[in-house]
């Protein structure tokens, strides 16, 4: 566990892209980021934003755009022609995003791309001033980055990190997914506690680049399982901070599989201040 400093001097965005009609889990995730006041959220997105920024907060700023323009700007950025076809693909480009997205996180000193299937905890109670000085990469699994959601610092190596591995052209030009934002799909061997960097015949992705810089000494990298994933139960959110089994603190819980599974009949309107997760559903009445 993190250690806690009330201290929040570190400016922190998180950007998120989304593409298409917006999934029925959206207004949880936006009452969550409402309760991290202190970190900006960025949803860059074609939606239709109306009933969206109708309910907006100060830290929740909505960016108008399109794939085709964030194609057009990956492409000017980066010096070559890239394939990006598909919301599915734009997974492989977001350790581009502090490239990409300069103007707008110019101002910030660190920066995250981040998913939209994310129930937030309290993020400051877990990306304090002492972690955020020490580290240069801030991922939230203990074993590889994770594609959810990873903390970067805000610096011309930093952002350009992407570009230490020997594949990025051949990610970026290539309509194939990767999984260049995490571990090129070794998640298994990784969960086994294998090491990514015996693995030199796969493409290198964000996790080889960022150990194999940490093992030469040129970044600081952080790694801890601070998240909930799967379908556990026993998840309770209140007023902005998370909870499993009551007992342990989260940083968020990704819904990758709870998606899936929990269909809602109706979404409550304001969004409760508390809610649970059972493994199958929501409930409010708690």
């Amino acid at each position: 566990m993190l250690e806690k400093n009330d201290m929040n001097n570190s400016k922190i965005a998180v950007v998120s892209c989304w593409f298409g009609q917006a999934p029925w889990y959206f207004h949880y995730f936006l009452h969550s980021c409402r309760f991290n006041p202190t970190i900006d959220f960025y949803i860059i997105t074609d939606l239709n934003l109306g009933p969206y920024q109708e309910r907006d907060s100060e830290n929740v700023k909505f960016v108008k755009s399109s794939l085709n323009e964030i194609k057009k700007i990956a492409t000017k950025k980066l010096g070559f022609e890239v394939q990006l076809n598909s919301a599915y693909k734009l997974c492989d480009f977001k350790p581009t995003y502090g490239l990409l997205f300069s103007d707008i996180l110019n101002d910030y000193d660190f920066w995250a791309h981040a998913d939209i299937d994310i129930i937030y905890g309290d993020l400051r109670n877990f990306l304090t001033e002492e972690i955020l000085n020490k580290y240069d990469v801030i991922s939230s699994r203990h074993d590889y980055i994770t594609g959810s959601f990873c903390l970067f610092r805000n610096s011309t190596v930093i952002n350009e990190l992407f570009s230490r591995s020997k594949d990025y052209v051949e990610v970026f030009t290539n309509q194939k997914n990767y999984c260049f934002d995490e571990c090129n799909f070794l998640f298994k061997e990784l969960e086994n506690n294998a090491s990514i960097l015996d693995f030199n015949e796969n493409i290198q992705s964000m996790t080889h680049v960022v150990k194999k810089e940490e093992l030469a000494g040129k970044i600081n990298a952080f790694f801890d399982f601070v998240i909930i994933e799967g379908t556990p139960g026993n998840i309770i959110w209140n007023s902005g901070k998370l909870y499993y089994k009551s007992e342990f603190e989260a940083m968020y819980y990704h819904l990758i599989k709870f998606k899936v599974t929990h269909r809602p009949k109706s979404i409550p309107v304001p969004i409760p201040n508390k809610f649970a997760f059972t493994q199958n559903e929501l409930i409010f009445d708690i």
